[in-house]
This record gives C-alpha cells, sequence and structure tokens, in this order.
C-alpha cells in the first residue's frame, strides 16, 4: 500500500487538510475533540509512530515568567539560578520557566514589566512591591486569564492566586526573639534596616520585631530604621552611619537582603562579634559571615521549595485542580555557624 498523506488522514477524521495540517505541527486554533479525532485517525494509518502521535497530543509547555528585582542581593541571584537551572525538575509539571529582572523599588517599572512579560506568558510570578500600579497591573493580568504568584512578599488587596514564602510577620518575631536573647541582660539601642517598606513583607518583618521587642525586651531602646534598598553598599553605608550615631549600638536587625554590607562595617569597625547581627537569606556570603562569627544568626527560606511551589500551582490551576493541592507550605529555616548545612 502507498504510504498514508494528509488528505487521507483528513477523510477520516472528516476534517479538512488544514486543519490535519495545524493539528499535526501543534499550531493554534483547532479545538480538543478535533485534534483528537485527527490524531486517531492518524495513527490507524499509521502515518507516524505511536510515540510521536502522542507527544502531539501532548499540550505545549505552560510558560511562565519569575520577575525578580535586580541588583547585589545574593539571595535572588540564587532564586534566579535555581529558576535557570531546574528545567529537567519541572519537564513532568510540563512547564517552562525563565527569569527577568527589573528596576528594584520602583512600582511604575515593575507594573510595566508585569504587562509586557504578561503579553508573552501564560502565567507570572514576582516579589511585589505594594503599589496602586502593580495592583492594577496584576488585575488586567487577571482579567485576560493570566494567573499571578506573588514571592517573598505579598500584594494587599489584589487578585494574585496564591503567596509563596515564608510568613513574614512570624520571620520579624523570630529575629526580635534572637536578637534580644542574644543580648542578654545589656542595655543598649537596637538598629533596623530594611529593603524598602514598599515590600510588604519587610513591613510585616518590622511589624513582628517591634512588637517581640516591646513586650519582652524592654530594656532595649529601638533607634529607627534605615533603607538600603537590598544593595551591599547602601548597607555599609547606612551601618557605618549607625555606628557613628549610636556608639551604645548593641543590636542591628537587616530585614531585607544584602547583609554583607552590614557585616563588612561592623568588621571594618571592630564591632564585628560585639553588636549581635541577625539577618536573612542564607548565601555564599552570610554563610561565611556566620562561621566568622559577624552574624549571628540568619532566618531564610530554601529556593527550591519557592519555585517548586510557584510551578505546583500554575500546574494545578492549568489541569482544574486546587491551586494549593500538593503544595507544601515554606518553612523557615534558622541557621547559626553551629548547624550549617
Amino acid at each position: 500500500m502507498d504510504r498514508p498523506r494528509i488528505p487521507d488522514i483528513a477523510r477520516l477524521a472528516g476534517v479538512s487538510t488544514a486543519t490535519v495540517d495545524r493539528v499535526l505541527n501543534k499550531r493554534a486554533g483547532v479545538k480538543s475533540t478535533t485534534q483528537r479525532r485527527v490524531i486517531q485517525a492518524a495513527a490507524e494509518l499509521d502515518y507516524l509512530p505511536v510515540e510521536v502521535l502522542q507527544e502531539t497530543l501532548r499540550p505545549r509547555p505552560l510558560e511562565v515568567v519569575f520577575l525578580l528585582p535586580q541588583g547585589t542581593n545574593r539571595f535572588l541571584q540564587m532564586l534566579g539560578e535555581v529558576i535557570r537551572y531546574a528545567g529537567a525538575e519541572f519537564a513532568p509539571f510540563n512547564v517552562r520557566c525563565r527569569r527577568v529582572f527589573v528596576e528594584g523599588f520602583n512600582p511604575q517599572a515593575l507594573a510595566r514589566a508585569l504587562a509586557t512579560q504578561g503579553a508573552r506568558a501564560d502565567a507570572l510570578a514576582f516579589m511585589a512591591l505594594d503599589h496602586p500600579a502593580v495592583r492594577e497591573a496584576v488585575r488586567k493580568l487577571d482579567e485576560r486569564g493570566k494567573p499571578v504568584i506573588t514571592l517573598i512578599s505579598d500584594l494587599s488587596e489584589s487578585r494574585r492566586v496564591a503567596y509563596v514564602g515564608m510568613d513574614n510577620r512570624s520571620a520579624g518575631r523570630t529575629a526580635g526573639l534572637l536578637l534580644g536573647r542574644f543580648i542578654g541582660a545589656r542595655r543598649g539601642e537596637v538598629a533596623l534596616i530594611a529593603g524598602s517598606r514598599s515590600y510588604r513583607g519587610h513591613e510585616e518583618r518590622e511589624a513582628g520585631f517591634l512588637h517581640i521587642m516591646e513586650e519582652s525586651f524592654p530594656q532595649l531602646r529601638i533607634v529607627g530604621l534605615r533603607e538600603g534598598q537590598d544593595d551591599i553598599d547602601n548597607n555599609h553605608r547606612q551601618t557605618r552611619s549607625l555606628l557613628r550615631q549610636y556608639p551604645g549600638l548593641v543590636g542591628i536587625y537587616n530585614i531585607g537582603g544584602a547583609s554583607e554590607g552590614v557585616a563588612r562595617a561592623l568588621r571594618e569597625t571592630g564591632r564585628a562579634g560585639k553588636v549581635v547581627f541577625i539577618g536573612h537569606g542564607l548565601t555564599p556570603d552570610t554563610r561565611q559571615d556566620l562561621i566568622d562569627g559577624t552574624l549571628d544568626a540568619v532566618i531564610t527560606q530554601p529556593p527550591g521549595t519557592m519555585i517548586g511551589n510557584c510551578v505546583r500551582i500554575f500546574s494545578n490551576l492549568r489541569n482544574g485542580r486546587p491551586a494549593m493541592e500538593g503544595v507544601e507550605p515554606v518553612r523557615m529555616g534558622i541557621f547559626l555557624r553551629e548547624n550549617l548545612p
């Protein structure tokens, strides 16, 4: 017998040759029921090997974009590397991920990036700045059927489908408890450094920290919060300034990232090991700061778990399952130099 051709498949399936061509080349515009009819006809005629036909029926990968702030925050850089290299791990979910770094601490730039990348992707995850322009961008994506997840820092009163990250208020309280216990009976001043209060996550960590300090450590005086925008050099300058202004400083809590800048300032001024220092994000740099005693404790969350949770949530939504089915909670990790993995 002659080898079957596209017109033979079209006759058996009861469709046009153009439809057969679209199905076999995985182009859009064909109903799923019609696709199955065409594939079944091609299989009956032995037009292609069965495994090729099965692959043709498989839906195209879900395109997921992760928007991350650019800068010197090592933890966010590590998060980007997880996205970059974990393609094989996400293959069973039929999801293709890519990372896009955007200008940090600029809500208008973030809103533009959400709109631009939303036109190309099927779903987006991002570290949210709590701002009306960002909420509006998320609303428009939701109206277009593009699900959005907030990552590390949430977005209030928004149409995001889920938040992935640890409980930031609990993280702030944990930092306050650690710092107060490590300081002990000493009296003195405690300073805070944040990326920006524009991140709801940083604001929640600050609130949790202040609450427990007031409840449990009244002998310690909070001397205000400086914003370093998660930048190593900015945090270095802010710490040097704090140490000059408050000679009696006994503790520093870095709410955001780039703790390396704080650690460098403490070492330069001879205050490493004398000022209790609590930070966030276990990275190669903060690991070394823990080992040499400049940093007392790091509160962190696992990058792989967070990215994996996002992938599972988007996969659930595509397959009509509850968004959080099979999604494990992001657990807070606390590391000292004695329990480093």
